[in-house]
């Protein structure tokens, strides 16, 4: 039986799971260190706007992705319930 990795391969939407499916580290990605995706640089500009915080358009994906888990802590958004 081969092992199912296809889920690390599939990508990260950026979102926190809860159906019980481990995430992998933005640090560990493979791409983590290129240009922030266009979905990314959108919603963490929104984002930045809704927390008054300064947007950096200069983050990588994995940096982004960090960055948007922080904001959404803070403005309440993206907590699902």
């Amino acid at each position: 039986m081969a092992p199912d990795s296809t889920a690390d391969d599939a990508g990260d939407a950026g979102t926190t799971g809860s159906g019980g499916s481990p995430e992998k580290d933005p640090s560990d990605w493979v791409t983590g260190d290129e240009a922030m995706t266009g979905p990314q640089r959108s919603y963490l500009a929104t984002l930045s706007r809704e927390a008054g915080e300064e947007f950096d358009a200069s983050l990588t994906k994995a940096q982004a992705s960090e960055r948007i888990d922080e904001l959404q802590t803070r403005t309440g958004r993206g907590q699902g319930s």
